[in-house]
């Protein structure tokens, strides 16, 4: 089996690249079935969802939108100590269709806050597009509309996911080999 090392890790593929494409191939079908007479904006959250986003938005067959938008972390003075904000939000997403696209939910946490965030500039609804998914990690309520792979939860990195900057360029999905 295929291995990388990345730090002082050692991952090995656990989802090949034709799994990956066709993950993100069952999503656009139903984006292009369900949403293609809506006005539609997708928000890809950086760093992680940018290949996904990119290989997803190729298979997208109706007119829309796409911006990007990253999660800047302050230590703030709530309680949990970090405050999350949205930063890049160039597009007018009132009354819009907006699809938020994440590389993985795990407990979801972080969408949750941005999804509350988004709430404000008041799009008509918000979808929730995710590459993969923890479901064992997962303690949040709010729906997620598309999923490409359910995934264990392990430390994994690869398209677009990473362990400390690196690893993202790989095109298919790695395991932490547990020792």
């Amino acid at each position: 089996m295929k291995s990388i090392k990345i730090h002082d890790k050692e991952f090995e593929v656990s989802v090949n690249s034709e799994k990956i494409q066709d993950a993100i191939n069952k999503i656009a079908e139903k984006i292009n079935s369900e949403l293609s007479k809506k006005e539609v904006v997708f928000i890809g959250i950086l760093n992680g969802s940018f290949m996904f986003a990119s290989d997803l938005f190729k298979k997208i067959d109706f007119n829309c939108r796409i911006t990007f938008v990253k999660v800047s972390s302050y230590q703030g003075t709530s309680s949990s100590g970090v405050v999350k904000s949205l930063i890049g939000i160039n597009e007018n997403i009132k009354g819009k269709t907006v699809v938020v696209l994440e590389d993985i939910i795990d407990t979801g946490e972080t969408l949750e806050n941005i999804i509350n965030q988004l709430k404000s500039y008041e799009p008509e609804e918000i979808k929730i597009a995710t590459f993969l998914f923890k479901p064992l990690a997962f303690t949040k309520s709010f729906k997620i509309d598309y999923i490409g792979l359910e995934v264990p939860n392990d430390f994994i990195v690869g398209y677009g996911l990473d362990y400390n900057g690196f690893g993202r360029n790989h095109s298919e999905i790695y395991s932490l080999v547990k020792s």
